[in-house]
């Protein structure tokens, strides 16, 4: 069971597993040259202060290869991005098109979710969560994996702002129904805006993930919340 110590020294569940996979040469030095200019250091204790010049920060949690974010932060000039991923190619991949995208509004965190949450996010300081196609760990064993998890989600809504947004996707039916119950048990912290999922947002890129799951016959969920 992999895990990991939070702040208050218990041990965590992680919503995911390391696996490094192999890396190109070019992934390889991305992650070399690239990951100094666009990381998040460990030790920042306020991820709005990592960014040049200040604006309403997203937070992309689980960016894979990064298509999603970088067309993001492309598009949205005027938002600040934090992306949280643990994979290695996925990240090498995204460092090189965000340097030749020439982006300077992003920044990466190759770092547990949880842990950057606790330490890095300041209550009430994102505009926005984006949470696209996620793991869904289909195995009712492993279910207690998914990063959407009632504690992570008040979590979630502690570090957004009044009337921030939280947006989720998935292609899989039984997690999107998994989120829309943690999340309706919530409902002193968000708000519903879709009965109960919503129609793609014009802010969220298709992807290769949701591509393949509209390959295999899925149907693509997008849930929406408001923090009240």
């Amino acid at each position: 069971m992999a895990t990991t110590e939070s702040p208050d020294g218990l041990r965590r569940v992680r919503s995911f597993v390391r696996r490094p996979g192999r890396l190109t040469p070019a992934q390889r030095r991305a992650l070399d040259e690239l990951l100094p200019r666009y990381c998040l250091d460990a030790d920042q204790a306020d991820a709005r202060a990592a960014f040049a010049v200040p604006a309403p920060l997203v937070v992309e949690i689980g960016f894979g290869n990064g298509e999603a974010l970088v067309g993001m932060a492309a598009n949205e000039p005027q938002r600040n991005f934090l992306g949280i991923e643990v994979h290695e190619p996925g990240v090498g991949r995204a460092l090189r098109a965000l340097d030749e995208a020439g982006l300077d509004n992003v920044r990466v965190a190759m770092r547990d979710a949880v842990e950057v949450f606790d330490r890095q996010i300041r209550p009430g300081s994102l505009e926005q969560v984006r949470i696209y196609f996620p793991d869904p760990w289909p195995k009712k064993r492993h279910h207690k994996r998914r990063i959407v998890q009632a504690d992570f989600v008040e979590r979630l809504g502690t570090a957004l702002g009044p009337g921030g947004l939280l947006h989720l996707a998935t292609d899989w039916a039984p997690y999107a129904e998994w989120m829309r119950d943690v999340i309706g048990g919530l409902d002193t912290v968000f708000v519903n805006q879709g009965q109960p999922f919503v129609e793609r947002p014009s802010w969220r890129p298709r992807t290769r993930f949701e591509r393949r799951g509209l390959g295999r016959g899925h149907a693509i969920f997008d849930l929406l919340y408001v923090r009240r």
